[in-house]
C-alpha cells in the first residue's frame, strides 16, 4: 500500500505535468492535472487515445462539483449525494476549469468522486482535478493491479501509486445527468437497479447517445485474444468447435459447469458472485492470454445487477462481432 511519502512525490509529480497512475476502486487510472492542457495531451499519446475520445475527471469531494461543471439539474445533485465517493461517473455541462482537450472538444465533462483511500490522499495532497482513463493502452483490457500497469506502460508512466487489487474491478457507471431525467451511457460499479431506486423512475440506457463517453469504442476492454461471447448453454460446443478447428481455447466456464470437462487449451470457472466475478473480470482475460490463448470463448452473465456491466464489458471486447 503506498506511504504518505509517495503520495506526496505522486502530487508532485502532477503539479510539474507528468503522468500518474493511481488506483481508484474501479481500476487504475492514468492521471494529469486536469487544468493543465499539456499533460492532458500527454496521456492520449501514451494511450494511444484517439483526441475525440473523452477523458473522466477525478475530484476529491462532491462538494468540490461546481468548481467543475456548470448547471447542475437537481436529479444529478440526488445521485452525486448517495453515491459518491463511488463508482458512478456523471456527464454535466464542462466548467470553465476543464480544458476541451479533456473533453475531446465537447461542451460535457465526465466526473467522479473516487471511493479508494490512495486515490482520495493524492487528490487531497494535489489540491486540484485529475483527468484519469484506464491505464493501459487505448481497447486493451483494463489494469486492475499495479503490476498490470507496469506491465503495460513500462517508464511511459512517471510514477506508479500502488493501492492493491481495485475492489469492483470493472470501471464506473456513467450517467448523462446534462438534462432533467438522467440516462445510463455506459453501466458499471453501480448498477441500474440502485440508479433507479435513488432517481425514483426508470432510466434509459439508450443503445448510442450523442453524447461521446469512455468505453463506447465498438472495440473496448479487449485481450490480445480474439473474444467470442456466447449463452450459458453453447459454450461447451463453441469451445469445442474452435479447439478442433486449430485454435487455442480459453473459456470463461460459467458456475453451472464447473464440474464439467471442457475440450480447451485453458479455462477458467467465474465465480458465482457477480461482485466477485466483475472483480476478477478483466485479471481472468490476462490470464487466458498469458496462457497463450488465441480465442476466448466467455459466457453472457444474466443481464441484471453487476451482471449489466461484465456483459457490456465482454460485448465490448468482443467488438461488433459480439455474440453468437
Amino acid at each position: 500500500m503506498a506511504r504518505t511519502s509517495d503520495i506526496e512525490k505522486a502530487a508532485e509529480v502532477l503539479r510539474a505535468g507528468g503522468l500518474v497512475a493511481l488506483p481508484t476502486e474501479t481500476v487504475y487510472g492514468l492521471g494529469a492535472n486536469a487544468e493543465d492542457p499539456t499533460a492532458v495531451s500527454r496521456i492520449f499519446q501514451v494511450k494511444g487515445r484517439p483526441p475525440s475520445h473523452p477523458l473522466l475527471v477525478h475530484i476529491g469531494d462532491a462538494g468540490h462539483l461546481d468548481d467543475w461543471v456548470e448547471d447542475v439539474p437537481p436529479a444529478a445533485r440526488l445521485l452525486a449525494e448517495r453515491f459518491w465517493p463511488g463508482p458512478l461517473t456523471l456527464v454535466l455541462r464542462r466548467g470553465h476549469r476543464v480544458p476541451l482537450e479533456a473533453t475531446g472538444g465537447l461542451e460535457t465533462v465526465a466526473v467522479r468522486v473516487p471511493d479508494h483511500p490512495v486515490a482520495l490522499a493524492l487528490l487531497s495532497a494535489f489540491g486540484g482535478g485529475v483527468t484519469a482513463p484506464s491505464a493501459n493502452r487505448f481497447g486493451s483490457v483494463s489494469p486492475t493491479t499495479a503490476d498490470h500497469v507496469r506491465a503495460e506502460l513500462g517508464d511511459a508512466v512517471d510514477f506508479v501509486l500502488d493501492g492493491g487489487p481495485c475492489e469492483v474491478g470493472v470501471e464506473s457507471s456513467i450517467v448523462d445527468a446534462t438534462g432533467e431525467t438522467p440516462s445510463i451511457l455506459r453501466p458499471g460499479g453501480v448498477t441500474r437497479e440502485d440508479l433507479e431506486a435513488t432517481s425514483g423512475r426508470p432510466l434509459a440506457l439508450p443503445a448510442t447517445s450523442h453524447i461521446r463517453v469512455p468505453g463506447q469504442h465498438p472495440s473496448h476492454y479487449a485481450p490480445r485474444a480474439r473474444v467470442v461471447v456466447v449463452e450459458p448453454e453453447k459454450v461447451l460446443a463453441e469451445a469445442e468447435l474452435a479447439q478442433e478447428s486449430g485454435h487455442h481455447v480459453g473459456v470463461l466456464l460459467p458456475p453451472t459447469l464447473s464440474d464439467v470437462p471442457v475440450k480447451a487449451h485453458a479455462m477458467v470457472a467465474v465465480p458465482a458472485s457477480m461482485a466477485a466475478y466483475a472483480r476478477g473480470l478483466y485479471g481472468f482475460l490476462r490470464e487466458l492470454d498469458q496462457r497463450g490463448c488465441d480465442l476466448i470463448v466467455a459466457s453472457l452473465p444474466v443481464e441484471e445487477g453487476l451482471g449489466l456491466a461484465i456483459a457490456n464489458r465482454l460485448r465490448r471486447a468482443a467488438g461488433p462481432r459480439s455474440t453468437v
